[in-house]
């Protein structure tokens, strides 16, 4: 049965649906990663203006900046924004806000406040629509502890929100994407699938069950960040978001000049990934990642539906964690506690030339 609710908000607010003005949806929308390294490839470091505070920038593609004042006090920026990945506008705005204060958490950091980025195509969205948007928004704001303090909005071509997201870390507590080490454990906090989902709304064929099971996750906090940051075991961290599982790990495996082993079947995933996946429901994200990367990758004897998960775009996935075999277990417990029951241990970090395999 497809989901009511889509059903009932497009009968309150009219027949709009925002997947259908753009066209990308969440993390799906982000340029292809081989796009990306060529675009910023000769910038940062050409000014010359990186002074030895700034303790993370764009060299390994990480999750924000972090800037240290003082002994005890760095600052974590970032900011994530995106087109519609469902049409709830509600649901649009929870999604896109949790997505982007995720990078706070992922680098360690607790949020201090945030700022909206608004970009919508008045003449074809309702205001009521974009109030709705922004509400969503708030509420995760609310959730997280943070208020949105300002923000900026044009009239734009396709609609798009997000947040920039400010927050505090400990300079001692940092945790990049690039010191892994060989031996540890790779540990994964949610399930994939968000992508496969995203195109079975935008086809209008989502279960209400699929749909809750989706929006339960996308706007879960990744709070763990903070305590797991703390851990002296706890070697790297990152989110999954846009570039999929592999892309986000064969970061890490670059930054930190190792390789992984992924265990296929203890990859958490959505009920019903794998199923939609096989009727065709995989994103041009998915196609483009793999494209990007692909060559770094061996896949084993998976075929084509094992490649689609692996790299389909996750908006506001899972924390990815490199931690030391022994302290997997209170890594694990730290999820549990949390309130993230799929995280779960997907492979291991190997010694040797950067990339991954699937086994």
């Amino acid at each position: 049965m497809v989901s009511n609710r889509i059903a009932d908000q497009a009968g309150e607010l009219s027949a709009l649906r925002l997947t259908s003005l753009s066209h990308g949806g969440g993390c799906g929308c982000k340029l292809a990663p081989a796009v990306l390294e060529q675009i910023i490839a000769k910038t940062g470091g050409a000014s010359g203006l990186i002074p030895p505070q700034l303790l993370v920038g764009i060299e390994t593609s990480d999750d924000a900046a972090v800037y240290q004042i003082n002994e005890t006090q760095a600052i974590v920026a970032t900011t994530d924004f995106f087109m519609p990945i469902v049409d709830d506008a509600f649901d649009f705005g929870a999604i896109a806000a949790t997505n982007a204060i995720s990078d706070v958490y992922a680098m360690g950091g607790t949020p201090l406040f945030a700022l909206a980025i608004v970009a919508m195509p008045i003449d074809k969205v309702p205001l009521e629509t974009i109030r709705r948007i922004l509400q969503g928004g708030e509420s995760v704001c609310q959730r997280a502890g943070i208020p949105v303090a300002g923000g900026h909005s044009v009239d734009s071509v396709e609609p798009i929100y997000g947040l920039v997201a400010i927050g505090l870390v400990d300079p001692r507590d940092v945790k990049r994407n690039a010191q892994a080490k060989p031996g540890d454990k790779i540990i994964l906090g949610k399930a994939l699938g968000v992508g496969v989902y995203g195109a079975v709304v935008k086809k209008q064929q989502i279960t209400d069950a699929q749909y809750g099971e989706m929006i339960a996750s996308t706007t879960q906090l990744n709070t763990p960040g903070r305590r797991l940051a703390r851990l002296a075991g706890v070697h790297a961290l990152t989110d999954v978001t846009g570039i999929g599982l592999l892309g986000h790990l064969l970061e890490v495996c670059k930054g930190s000049g190792v390789r992984a082993a992924v265990r296929w079947r203890s990859v958490p995933l959505f009920t019903a990934a794998r199923e939609l996946a096989l009727a065709g429901h995989v994103t041009g994200g998915s196609g483009r990642n793999w494209k990007g990367y692909g060559s770094l990758v061996d896949l084993g004897s998976y075929g084509e539906i094992e490649r689609a998960l692996l790299t389909d775009p996750q908006t506001s996935g899972g924390l990815l964690v490199a931690c030391a075999p022994e302290a997997a277990d209170e890594v694990l417990q730290i999820f549990q506690s949390e309130g993230f029951s799929h995280a779960a241990v997907i492979g291991e970090v190997l010694a040797g030339t950067p990339g991954i395999t699937v086994v």
